[in-house]
């Protein structure tokens, strides 16, 4: 095997899994798409099977604004709903939230009063 052997394995290789990474990233994009019916899904599937590279070009014509859109779409509702768990469930409790949660499992009993004054002592620190 020769060096040049060894290159051109290379570059077939690198084109290849580029090539099934384009797929799938159609075949996400496809199925993401709630506007788009069945049959019509399944017409592109068909197609992507048949006529591959014939199939992906156009499907990038056609649809490759509105792949940008929902990509772009997806990624600010996961900003979104990261932000929003930060804000909410990460964040931390007010010292005032803090001390009566520590009063409601005094109440119930859950905890005793000196654990209550080590836990209001905590939040008031």
């Amino acid at each position: 095997m020769s060096f040049w052997d060894i290159i051109w394995f290379i570059f077939v290789s690198f084109a290849f899994i580029a090539y099934l990474m384009f797929m799938f990233n159609i075949i996400g994009d496809l199925f993401r798409d709630h506007t788009v019916s069945g049959w019509v899904k399944a017409l592109w599937m068909i197609c992507l099977i048949f006529f591959p590279f014939l199939t992906a070009i156009i499907y990038l014509v056609v649809r490759g604004k509105g792949m940008y859109e929902r990509q772009s779409a997806a990624i600010n509702a996961a900003r979104a709903s990261q932000e929003d768990y930060i804000r909410n469930v990460a964040a931390p409790a007010s010292p005032a939230d803090q001390i009566s949660q520590a009063k409601g499992l005094l109440d119930s009993g859950a905890i005793s009063q000196a654990e209550f004054d080590a836990l209001k002592a905590k939040a008031l620190s």
